[in-house]
C-alpha cells in the first residue's frame, strides 16, 4: 500500500510560488501567516498522485470544505464500487414474505383470555399434625 509523502517546507515553497500564492479553490489571496495547505486536486485516495500537477495550495477552510463536500463522498463511493466489484459485498436481498396483517383488515375482535386468578384460596381447615 502506499504511503503518503509528508512534503518539506522547500516543496511547499516552490508550489506556493508556482501558483502565486492564490487558493486554487476560491481563487484569494494566502496572507503571509495565514494557514493553507497543500491540495490534491484529485483526491490522493482516487489517484496516489503526489506530483506537483496535482498539488496546489488552499486556505485550510475552502480545503476542509472541498474534502468534506467532494472528495469522501468520492472517495466512499470508488471504495464501495471497488469492493462490489471484486464480491466483497452481497447484494441485500429483499425478504420475500407475506408480512404481517394489519390491524384494519381484521373483521372481528380476538376472542378475549379467560380470566386468570392471580392466587389460590387455601381451605378453612388448618393442617393436621401427627
Amino acid at each position: 500500500m502506499a504511503r503518503r509523502k509528508s512534503f518539506s517546507n522547500k516543496d511547499r515553497a516552490r508550489i506556493f510560488v508556482a501558483h502565486d500564492g492564490i487558493c486554487h479553490l476560491c481563487g484569494g489571496h494566502i496572507q503571509i501567516g495565514q494557514a493553507w495547505d497543500l491540495e490534491h486536486v484529485i483526491a490522493w485516495e482516487l489517484s496516489r498522485d503526489d506530483s506537483d500537477k496535482n498539488l496546489r495550495p488552499a486556505h485550510r477552510k475552502c480545503h476542509k470544505i472541498k474534502t468534506h463536500k467532494h472528495d469522501r463522498p468520492a472517495i466512499s463511493k470508488a471504495k464501495n464500487l471497488e469492493a462490489k466489484h471484486r464480491g466483497f459485498f452481497r447484494s441485500a436481498k429483499s425478504i420475500d414474505s407475506r408480512g404481517f396483517q394489519s390491524t384494519s383488515d381484521r373483521s372481528a375482535p380476538p376472542n378475549p383470555l379467560p380470566r386468570r386468578h392471580l392466587f389460590v384460596r387455601k381451605s378453612e381447615d388448618p393442617p393436621e399434625m401427627g
